[in-house]
């Protein structure tokens, strides 16, 4: 099992020849919505797709990859990640419109700009990621969702490259796309997809867009360091409506609190550490399992060793 190194130098001199950019012991604190968190062992900026591709046919397969999209639903530990951290930048943002009704959308791509550039074309069907932070690869990887609708509602194929930089184009059906969660194995890595829209009216789908917009505004505590919504809803409920009658709204640990404007939304108020949300987070888990019987899934995810176990 891979154990990382005192000496990210060493971990760099064993690592492929890249076209993009490595960057050794780097801070992700800055790529994540949260702002706090560890160092990432090594931090590859991939150029485009045959660069990372390349990366992943040449690399020593025990050392450990993960990838950090917008970093919007991302809690990373103060250990920081080992291995190689993928984040994923200008290379893989391109969306061109396939025929009248597809985009080809590549993964570093704002959920929002997909919604505004579908607009412009005139399609719609797209208008709930406006709703939703991030980007393309995160929002696959984890079946995002908002207002009624989810990605696996409009995508007609994913690609992804499997461990070894292999190109794949799958299917909703093989994803086993579920909500908020798909069946891909976590080594594979989404690099864009074929999203489908409904021809529609641009001003109208523009409205609706400004609409969801607003209500995410006015409902949201999207101005604050945040991590959007913490744990995903059980089936036939909704989290914040459990957190709430478990009396967590306003609830702070350290430089952590629970949003008072929207309960499922974790806030670092400034001073927190990772250690002071992923603690927070787990009393609220506590709290409503105790006062309903319901334990809540994170949505969130936390990377990164934890320092209690």
């Amino acid at each position: 099992m891979y154990q990382g190194s005192k000496n990210s130098s060493l971990v760099l001199k064993e690592l492929p020849k890249v076209r993009g950019r490595y960057l050794e012991d780097a801070p992700l604190a800055k790529y994540t919505w949260f702002r706090v968190g560890g160092n990432a062992e090594i931090l590859f900026k991939p150029e485009d797709i045959k660069d990372l591709q390349d990366f992943l046919k040449h690399k020593n397969p025990e050392v450990p990859v993960t990838l950090l999209g917008m970093g919007s639903n991302v809690l990373i530990r103060s250990s920081g990640i080992s291995g190689v951290v993928i984040k994923l930048g200008k290379g893989f943002s391109k969306i061109i419109l396939k025929d009248e009704t597809n985009l080809e959308v590549e993964a570093a791509v704002l959920d929002r700009n997909i919604a505004l550039t579908a607009a412009e074309y005139g399609l719609s069907g797209l208008e709930f990621l406006s709703g939703i932070p991030g980007t393309l690869g995160g929002a696959l990887r984890m079946n995002a969702g908002a207002y009624g609708s989810e990605i696996k509602d409009i995508l007609e194929k994913a690609f992804v490259l499997d461990p070894l930089g292999n190109l794949h184009a799958l299917s909703v059906d093989d994803l086993k796309m579920t909500y908020r969660s798909c069946g891909l194995p976590e080594g594979w890595i989404f690099v864009g997809a074929l999203l489908r829209g409904v021809k529609g009216d641009p001003t109208l789908i523009k409205k609706a867009i400004l609409e969801i917009m607003t209500r995410r505004e006015e409902t949201q505590p999207i101005r604050t360091q945040t991590g959007g919504s913490t744990f995903a809803n059980p089936e036939g409920q909704r989290a914040w409506e459990l957190i709430d009658a478990a009396g967590c709204r306003g609830l702070k640990r350290g430089g952590a609190q629970v949003s008072e404007k929207h309960c499922n939304f974790l806030i670092n108020t400034g001073e927190a550490t990772p250690e002071d949300l992923e603690n927070l987070g787990l009393e609220v888990q506590d709290r409503v399992l105790k006062s309903s019987g319901v334990l809540l899934k994170w949505e969130i995810r936390c990377l990164g060793k934890s320092l209690k176990f």
